[in-house]
């Protein structure tokens, strides 16, 4: 099992939130172990954002087997009033490590995200 990650001093871009939904765009099957590690989390606070990401409407998830395959509602609105107008698609293709060419011209958007 991994220890806690190693702390951060001093201040970043993205938040906690975000880094979570991005790595969720990139593999929507990932637990949350392999979340936090990307993350560089606790495990505990990343089960506590996807709970807050699901119950804002930013993510929905179905379980299959022992896992959870999650649903990015891409259409849904940013929540601050300086990001007025900017959807959870704009951020992540800002965010999300994936090959956008190859997936956007199979499917014709993000391959993690679902139709609002």
């Amino acid at each position: 099992m991994v220890g806690a990650p190693e702390p951060h001093a001093g201040w970043t871009f993205i938040t906690n939130h975000a880094r979570v939904l991005a790595a969720i765009a990139e593999d929507q099957t990932m637990r949350v172990r392999d979340i936090a590690a990307r993350c560089r989390l606790t495990e505990r606070a990343v089960q506590k954002i996807i709970s807050d990401l699901e119950q804002s409407g930013f993510l929905s998830h179905t379980r299959e087997g022992r896992g959870n395959t999650y649903q990015i509602k891409p259409g849904t609105a940013l929540r601050h009033p300086a990001e007025a107008g900017l959807t959870v698609a704009a951020l992540l293709t800002l965010l999300a490590r994936v090959d956008t060419h190859r997936t956007a011209s199979r499917d014709g958007g993000h391959p993690a995200v679902e139709d609002a």
